[in-house]
């Protein structure tokens, strides 16, 4: 992008008159991790990309996964065992990509009497999926006898324990993977824009030719013209498909998945576990600094797709899955901190039920050229993206006889990636550890700040130092707004809250401290009015009673 034009809504009138002055070799629909991808993988190839997101990046499915690079043990019941390799292998290269975001994760696999998985499929599996996945080293799965499962996990069921596997997996935050994704393909020229919604497509000889777009924020309309159409709008997709006329053959099926965020002391695990719940499926409970979050369902939605909630009734399900697993654990309503609720865009087949669904990927292309992409998991997002553009380089090579190079993006690092090894990354962590105390800093908040922003914290740390804060906490959240204004597009208190800073799901209570002087912040930055700053108040209470807010009263 050129140097004048930050990626910041501060420049968002510079932004919209770039795309509407030049014609792109592709415009991306869709700014979750698979349009972020797409739009990486491509404008490092050499092609003049564009991208717009109807709401925030990562606001749909991106932010709402499990929030693990995994690599999908349960699909090899299914003997999908191409998905298990492709994202089994792709798990180690995201993690070279961003090691500061992506971090290794000991998941320990419990067997229990009458379980799904008993001992010898369970050490035949993970024997696989390491051969599947090229798994080396220390990360190569052990199977464990009960004594050292429950050393390892104290809280397992003693009395119809009868082993664990022990395996590596890898966790993230899904909505920052997806921002550092996006902020990466700016460095090759990308123009990335949220708050544009694509209303309809700009037609030349009755093929696609480029988008119309309503910008949310000014009110206004544009057109950008493109050689090329992807559209990555996950749950959306259909809905493009039919303003394009081309809504036919294969369609989406939608599922829920849901997850709730307990105080680490309510669920005191030692590592990640993946358990059994009586009704067959498999959860997850992963610890996560100040909280322990547990998911995920798998249920049909045929709702709005812009109102995702958790109801009482999926809470109810996860709470006793854990009950059940963990006896001396007594998880109750109340004890739920926050919550969140997702979309998969899966593809329906026939006679299937939800949880039997495909995660695969698959491409559409219509009769007038628009291509489509949906299926899919967070973790295969660069293969997704890469065989998508493909097909766009192919069409170019027919199209226009040029010549387009193959992906790239194996080794290419994020934004904020600075680190050979993830060991580099726990010296950092201690470092800036070091450097923080004495400003009455705890060590959760150098691990916060490196396993957001990588070294980005450095820029972030030069804004603090300038803050004239009493409040180092206030100082830092002030120092954090305006790195994230003025370098990830944040345009209201939720994008701030909720994706830039996961703070809405991973501390909550942060929240309802920092509330009123961030409100200030954005209204002395934004020049806004007090009508706008009551209406972020109200939005921002009414997402933290309904992400929290599971009493009785809500049935």
């Amino acid at each position: 992008m050129t140097k004048n034009i930050r990626f910041s809504n501060l420049d968002r009138k510079k932004t919209i008159a770039k795309l509407q002055e030049e014609t792109f070799d592709l415009v991306v629909i869709g700014g979750g991790i698979t349009g972020g991808g797409i739009a990486l993988d491509a404008a490092s190839r050499g092609l003049k990309v564009a991208l717009v997101e109807k709401n925030d990046f990562a606001s749909g499915t991106s932010s709402k996964s499990t929030k693990l690079i995994h690599g999908g043990l349960r699909y090899l019941k299914q003997f999908d065992f191409w998905l298990v390799k492709e994202v089994g292998s792709e798990r180690a290269i995201v993690h070279n990509l961003a090691p500061h975001l992506v971090l290794p994760e000991k998941m320990l696999l419990p067997l229990i009497e009458n379980g799904s998985y008993g001992k010898w499929l369970t050490s035949i599996g993970l024997k696989v999926y390491d051969i599947l996945a090229q798994v080396t080293g220390d990360d190569k799965r052990k199977m464990l006898e009960k004594k050292e499962a429950l050393k390892l996990e104290p809280l397992l069921p003693k009395k119809i324990l009868k082993g664990a596997g022990y395996y590596a997996e890898y966790r993230t935050d899904d909505a920052r993977l997806t921002m550092e994704t996006i902020k990466t393909s700016l460095q090759y020229g990308a123009i990335p824009l949220n708050y544009a919604e694509v209303t309809d497509f700009v037609y030349e000889e009755d093929m696609v030719a480029g988008v119309k777009v309503k910008d949310t924020i000014l009110d206004t309309e544009f057109s950008i013209k493109a050689k090329y159409v992807i559209s990555a709008a996950g749950p959306w997709v259909d809905e493009l498909r039919g303003i394009n006329n081309s809504k036919k053959g294969k369609r989406l099926h939608l599922t829920k998945g849901v997850h709730l965020v307990f105080p680490y002391e309510k669920l005191p695990i030692k590592q990640s576990v993946y358990f059994d719940i009586p009704d067959g499926r498999m959860m997850f409970a992963i610890p996560r600094g100040k909280i322990t979050y547990i998911g995920t369902t798998d249920t049909n939605f045929n709702e709005n797709k812009d109102k995702v909630k958790t109801d009482v009734a999926d809470a109810i399900y996860l709470i006793s899955a854990v009950n059940n697993m963990f006896p001396k654990i007594n998880l109750e309503m109340e004890d739920i901190i926050s919550s969140w609720a997702g979309l998969r865009p899966l593809i329906h087949e026939e006679g299937k039920s939800a949880s039997e669904l495909s995660r695969k990927d698959e491409i559409f292309t219509s009769d007038t050229g628009l291509i489509s992409i949906a299926g899919g998991k967070l973790t295969g997002y660069r293969k997704m993206a890469e065989r998508v553009v493909n097909r766009v380089a192919k069409k170019m090579e027919e199209d226009y006889g040029i010549t387009v190079k193959p992906s790239d993006t194996e080794h290419i690092p994020l934004c904020g990636n600075e680190f050979k090894k993830y060991k580099y990354v726990k010296k950092y962590i201690a470092e800036i550890h070091e450097r923080l105390t004495p400003e009455g800093f705890a060590q959760y908040d150098a691990w916060y700040l490196v396993t957001n922003y990588g070294k980005q914290t450095e820029t972030i740390l030069q804004y603090y130092a300038k803050q004239k804060e009493d409040d180092h906490v206030l100082g830092m959240a002030k120092a954090e707004l305006k790195f994230t204004i003025e370098n990830e597009m944040v345009h209201t208190p939720m994008d701030f809250f909720i994706r830039r800073t996961g703070r809405l799901y991973f501390d909550i209570d942060s929240i309802r401290k920092l509330m009123e002087p961030i409100l200030a912040e954005f209204k002395t930055i934004y020049k806004l009015n007090d009508n706008v700053i009551d209406t972020y108040r109200k939005t921002l209470e009414r997402e933290i009673e309904e992400h929290s807010n599971f009493s009785l009263d809500r049935i």
